[in-house]
């Protein structure tokens, strides 16, 4: 008994080294450095001259801090600003500025920003950012590049998305390319306005409101970028010709206005091989008309595609899969449907072509009823409701329809291949994992070890 014993106080003190590791970061995660350590930035930069690039040696470097002359600031993970103030961390009111490799810590509750850029050609690259306000914000600066750095939230948790900043938030800012960031717990995690010919390419948007949020911009791209957990994956607002292609969203289903992707008030866009999976809606199209939508892959959300007032558009090649509800219309006329994938759909393929020569329509019956009185959801799916939604067919001859319903899925379709590399896109930390193995591992010794000398 003695052993056992020795054997369990082990394993209770093994147990406890290992959660030192986890709790103690969330201790000293936001004390302040010493004052007597910090090194002031702003006095370096005021001895360097146009043109100089600064490598700063490791160490804790004060904001805030302004630019105003054409100079490259460099540094690694062992180089931070701190900054407590009433001001942004970073000013840049140069143009050819660069920032690149260090940590920027923001931590001030006031409607600031990590870093504020005022002026053209600056490239902002591989920095660390932690606010507890904004993150990257623009202002009038064109022909910038923001790439490759992680903007989080460092603030309260308990905070809502209305006391956080947005983790980059760009306005009158033409031809600025954005691609690569990773940004986690902000308001909007990019937020887009009033800009033209944008490229917002493969970052990844977690836990914020909306991931990308575009307002009044034209001829931009928003490319191969990945969202989970948001509120809404994309939010497309009075936009015009622009390309929302290769996305991934995912899991924007905890508010009862989630959706992967809502275009309202969209005009002349493409809309093509994106991935909504597991929304509440899939894809939300509003007052939008002359739209191209195609080789989109809807799975598993409550709703699959939602249309409201949405006029004169173009659906094809989509593929329907395991939605609660496929499809609902309102007063959406003249919208071309054709070769979609519907898979609750049971058609008729007479010539064996792959096409159904039956129609399939969208009945707007229980989208009807729950938009006169919420309280009906609780019948959703109930005998009664499939009874009656079969039944209905008034205005049955201007029902959004798909004219020429495809059979079955297309092998290796461009919808396939955007499935298989979101899937990839969003990996879980290890860390947990890895310590639980451990965990289970010695769990099991014992246990074994116990039972042999119980023999």
């Amino acid at each position: 008994m003695m052993l056992n014993g020795r054997i369990v106080l082990g394993m209770l003190l093994f147990i406890g080294i290992l959660a030192i590791p986890l709790s103690y970061p969330l201790v000293t995660a936001n004390a302040a450095p010493e004052t007597k350590d910090v090194i002031p930035l702003q006095s370096i930069i005021d001895d360097a001259k146009s043109g100089d690039v600064l490598v700063l040696e490791p160490g804790i470097y004060s904001g805030p801090v302004s630019i105003d002359k054409n100079i490259s600031i460099r540094g690694d993970s062992s180089v931070t600003l701190w900054n407590t103030e009433a001001e942004s961390a970073i000013t840049i009111r140069s143009k050819g500025v660069t920032l690149q490799g260090f940590t920027v810590r923001h931590l001030t509750n006031e409607p600031t920003a990590a870093i504020q850029v005022e002026g053209d050609r600056v490239e902002i690259t591989g920095l660390v950012i932690q606010s507890q306000s904004f993150g990257i914000v623009l202002r009038g600066s064109v022909d910038g590049r923001i790439h490759s750095n992680t903007i989080s939230w460092a603030g309260p948790k308990s905070a809502s998305s209305g006391q956080k900043g947005n983790g980059i938030d760009l306005y009158n800012s033409h031809r600025t390319h954005i691609e690569d960031n990773k940004i986690t717990g902000m308001r909007d995690g990019i937020y887009l306005e009033n800009s033209r010919n944008l490229t917002v390419k493969a970052n990844t948007l977690l836990h914020t409101r909306y991931g990308i949020h575009c307002m009044y911009i034209d001829g931009s791209s928003v490319m191969d970028n990945v969202g989970e957990n948001n509120s809404t994956g994309a939010m497309v607002m009075g936009v015009k010709n622009t390309v929302v292609s290769g996305n991934s969203f995912r899991k924007q289903n905890e508010n009862v206005h989630s959706q992967g992707i809502l275009l309202y008030d969209v005009q002349q866009s493409s809309v093509h091989n994106n991935v909504v999976e597991g929304n509440r809606v899939g894809m939300n199209i509003a007052e939008s008309s002359g739209n191209e939508i195609r080789g989109n892959a809807v799975l598993r959300n409550f709703i699959g595609i939602q249309l409201v007032l949405a006029e004169d558009n173009q659906f094809s090649g989509n593929q329907f899969v395991s939605n609660v509800i496929e499809a609902s219309a309102m007063e959406s006329r003249n919208n071309e449907m054709k070769e979609n994938y519907w898979d609750s759909f049971q058609g008729l393929d007479l010539n064996n072509d792959g096409i159904s020569e039956l129609s399939y329509g969208i009945n707007p019956f229980y989208e009807q009823v729950v938009n006169r009185n919420s309280a009906y959801q609780l019948f959703f799916q109930s005998p009664g409701m499939i009874f009656m939604s079969n039944l209905f067919t008034e205005g049955k001859a201007e029902w959004t329809s798909d004219r020429s319903p495809l059979m079955s899925m297309k092998a290796e379709s461009q919808t396939t291949k955007s499935c298989t590399q979101g899937t990839q896109a969003v990996k879980e930390p290890t860390r947990v994992w890895i310590i639980g193995c451990i965990l289970l591992g010695m769990a099991t010794f014992i246990m074994i070890k116990m039972g042999g000398l119980r023999k």
